[in-house]
């Protein structure tokens, strides 16, 4: 019974920002709890490796529809192209966001928010607001028409918590990343918009939740991997595979009386 309540056999998830590292591990997930999935994000060529990898792993079926979430067109191609292979939507992941990482070294003195270009920000508010509202737009409404479905927005700790900007000063006492204020800003729209459409949406059958992960251990340089560990009660950073069961409690029946909620996955990191 326990595993029936996670069960996704027979029905349709869509991924955005799947060929992203947490991206593929949420659409792995659902492919293991059974689920058909279609995975989007901007790459085909990356789509088409990720879809063979799903279906050789899981043996479920997964399509890849290359699209920008941040322009309605291609959000209603994603979503006619996931209607006319599958014909249902019951799972959406927003998980598709502009996050500048440590790790990859775009977060120098323009990011500091006395220096942060305009262009910057209102880009991150297209992809990581506006995408999310588009996609729940197209295919959350397909889901109200249905009368069932879940959608999961992947937040951040960072919509709780400010960024604590001494996680990035070296060893040496230099820095030369910082966390920028579009991050923080837009994960906090999302759990508003979260509330909203869970209310707004709830006498339809659908439920609408956010997940708010932590950092993830990503090939960071060890001082940082250190300091982070050290910044959190369960002393580490996420593996890229632990947010997996969390990821399929919100989008299964296991969560079925549970909507408008923010579910904390982060070590403890917000604790503090």
């Amino acid at each position: 019974m326990s595993e029936d309540l996670f069960s996704l056999r027979g029905r349709t998830a869509v991924v955005t920002g799947a060929a992203g590292l947490l991206g593929f591990q949420h659409c792995l997930a659902l492919a293991r709890a059974g689920a058909a999935v279609v995975a989007t994000d901007q790459d085909v060529t990356t789509l088409t490796q990720l879809t063979d990898e799903l279906r050789a792993e899981t043996g479920v079926d997964a399509l890849g529809v290359a699209a920008d979430i941040g322009d309605p067109k291609s959000v209603q191609f994603l979503k006619d192209c996931t209607l006319e292979r599958f014909g249902r939507i019951d799972v959406l992941v927003n998980n598709a966001a502009l996050n500048e990482k440590v790790e990859d070294g775009r977060g120098d003195a323009a990011q500091r928010f006395e220096n942060q270009a305009l262009d910057q920000w209102e880009r991150a508010l297209r992809v990581n607001v506006t995408g999310t509202f588009l996609c729940c737009q197209a295919l959350g409404s397909e889901m109200a028409r249905a009368g069932r479905g879940s959608i999961v927005n992947v937040a951040s700790t960072y919509a709780l918590v400010a960024p604590d900007q001494s996680l990035y000063t070296r060893p040496d006492g230099s820095q030369d990343f910082w966390k920028s204020a579009a991050y923080p800003t837009t994960k906090a729209a999302v759990l508003g918009l979260t509330r909203h459409l869970a209310a707004y949406w709830g006498g339809c059958g659908v439920r609408v939740n956010a997940l708010a992960p932590g950092g993830v251990q990503n090939g960071q340089e060890p001082w940082f991997v250190e300091r982070y560990a050290r910044r959190t009660p369960l002393g580490r950073m996420a593996a890229p595979g632990d947010y997996a069961g969390a990821l399929l409690f919100l989008a299964s029946d296991a969560s079925t009386y549970m909507t408008g909620a923010t579910l904390v996955v982060d070590g403890g990191y917000t604790t503090w």
